[in-house]
């Protein structure tokens, strides 16, 4: 009796490389898009803190007034800190679409490279807000088999590449592809 069953040992020099995949960008439209809204947010609070400062001795009794200027300088320093790190962090999202799976590259201090088989990929979804929609992007969700939520999700995708992307997934989980 035959069967085609094989369970070869493989040794280091075999396995693939990670480095091998050659991942593509997300859009530059949404990184400097995502870089003006931090900016914006960043500077919101500072500036509501000045005002506070300047009226608020005339307005406001001492304690709300000095509550008001801790929580605002808070709120500052976390939207500042949020604002670098996007900064940096954004350009490192990536993402690589091969025959038998999708990989997502992301993190700045503590990078990751998620791969998802398509055969474990459950559905994809297309997400767009406001700002995506201004832009012709979109964000692609993509589901694993038994998870409730997304496994990950790649933004600043342009549009017709992100439905392109979907539509693959889609076609390869409806053929013999996905075991």
């Amino acid at each position: 009796m035959t069967t085609d069953y094989s369970n070869i040992q493989l040794h280091d020099a075999q396995l693939p490389s990670i480095d091998a995949i050659d991942f593509e960008n997300i859009s530059p439209i949404h990184i400097k898009w995502t870089r003006i809204l931090g900016a914006i947010l960043s500077l919101l609070f500072p500036v509501l803190l000045v005002i506070l400062l300047s009226v608020g001795d005339d307005l406001l009794p001492e304690t709300l007034s000095l509550v008001l200027t801790f929580v605002f300088s808070a709120l500052s320093l976390i939207f500042f800190l949020s604002f670098l790190y996007q900064w940096f962090a954004e350009p490192i999202k990536a993402y690589a679409l091969r025959e038998q799976d999708l990989s997502y590259r992301c993190g700045l201090a503590f990078r990751k490279t998620i791969t998802q088989p398509m055969s474990r990929i459950q559905h994809v979804e297309l997400k767009r807000g406001p700002f995506d929609r201004r832009f012709e992007l979109a964000k692609l969700q993509v589901f694993s088999a038994g998870g409730a939520m997304h496994t990950f999700q790649i933004p600043g995708l342009p549009l017709k590449k992100a439905q392109a992307i979907r539509q693959f997934i889609l076609s390869h989980k409806g053929g013999n592809n996905d075991g």
